[in-house]
């Protein structure tokens, strides 16, 4: 009768739980078929490179093995792809993203002198004798450095996607981004604990090499199963932004915009805040700077310049600013007491009430229950 420790439940309900919501992203029929598979590969490469898993294999086949032991050459660079899937609309997988798969073809290649295709007795000394071996030891360094660079990378991502939606978008809502961000630090902490793992792998502390195996399974299951429920209870959770649009930084320097004269800045400015009081296109929730552009009849690079270069305000900021402005404008008026905070913030372009909030908070100190009643009851 097999024997199963601690360590191996845990990794038997992660390697369970990842492949069967890996199968669930594959089949599910949404709008985010792409950005779905590729977290589904994800989760299927994280399945297989399981603790558990492995030692099956490695008792028929230690070739078998040390291919998927290299598969975590392919975890990030898939990762990486899901996050710029998920972060730009239009995005679509081509030739060039073959390279991401170069780390696991030259660690395939290094070891196919030494290891694959050699009899099982010569495969057990090399692997009894990791630290010994000077392309094994490189292939550990080699995948830290991996990792590291795709994290950065990811994180770059993110913060470049961010920017944009808030040079662009009204969008009161980031959630989305803080969910991504959420989920790329703990794909990060996952990662450090792996490499603090590692550490000790070739050491004498086995007890705590074996500890640091099971934070690993409980850290991987708890992503596992926070992912699901969060896939389940927000499925409309992500909005990409333009794979087209650009920084205005960049379409500064691309174009060589030259610089305009302070008076017809200053014209240029305030034509823009009159049509912002007088026409009050900031009370539509889904309003885009290339909405307002086609409104004023003007070119979408021109009108971002405007706002988020001259006036040196995201467009996501300058936009929430006339919607609190109007809110407090209901607040104070004691003729609209009947209107509640969550009608209020739906009239004026706010799409939630945290974000509502979040942002009134921000610009008044105060929140809307209570800016009410300083301003009507005194």
């Amino acid at each position: 009768m097999t024997n199963y420790n601690f360590l191996d439940i845990i990794s038997i309900l992660s390697l369970f739980i990842g492949i069967l919501f890996s199968v669930f992203l594959f089949t599910s029929k949404t709008k985010n078929k792409l950005s779905n598979r590729l977290f589904g590969v994800f989760l299927l490469l994280s399945a297989i490179d399981n603790i558990f898993l492995s030692k099956l294999i490695g008792q028929t086949s230690y070739n078998t093995s040390a291919i998927v032991a290299l598969l975590v050459f392919l975890h990030l660079p898939i990762f990486y792809l899901y996050i710029v899937s998920v972060c730009y609309s239009g995005f679509k997988l081509k030739t060039k993203h073959i390279l991401h798969t170069i780390p696991f073809f030259i660690v395939n290649l290094l070891l196919l002198t030494n290891f694959y295709g050699v009899n099982p007795e010569s495969s057990i000394i090399l692997l009894s004798n990791l630290s010994e071996d000077f392309k094994n030891s490189f292939v550990h360094v080699f995948i830290h450095i991996q990792v590291v660079c795709y994290l950065v990378a990811v994180f770059i991502v993110l913060i470049r996607a961010k920017k944009i939606y808030l040079e662009n978008y009204a969008n009161s809502s980031m959630a989305f981004y803080t969910w991504l961000f959420q989920l790329t630090i703990a794909i990060s902490v996952l990662h450090v604990f792996a490499i603090f793992k590692n550490i000790y792998k070739f050491s004498d502390y086995e007890t705590f090499y074996y500890w640091t195996r099971v934070a690993l399974q409980l850290i991987e299951l708890t992503i596992f199963c926070w992912y699901v429920l969060k896939a389940l209870n927000a499925p409309n959770l992500f909005k990409s932004v333009d794979s087209k649009l650009k920084l205005t930084s960049n379409l500064i320097s691309e174009n060589n915009t030259p610089i305009t004269e302070a008076p017809k800045i200053n014209d240029e400015v305030q034509a823009l805040k009159n049509y912002m009081i007088n026409e009050e296109p900031y009370l539509d929730s889904s309003l885009t700077i290339q909405g307002l552009a086609n409104q004023m009849k003007l070119h979408t690079k021109d009108v971002s310049i405007l706002i988020n270069h001259t006036i040196g305000k995201h467009f996501f900021d300058f936009i929430n600013e006339y919607r609190i402005q109007k809110a407090t404008q209901i607040l104070e008026d004691s003729t609209q007491n009947q209107l509640t905070v969550l009608e209020i913030l739906y009239h004026v372009g706010f799409n939630s009430k945290s974000s509502f909030n979040t942002a009134f908070k921000k610009y008044t100190g105060e929140t809307p229950t209570a800016y009410r009643k300083l301003k009507i009851t005194g």
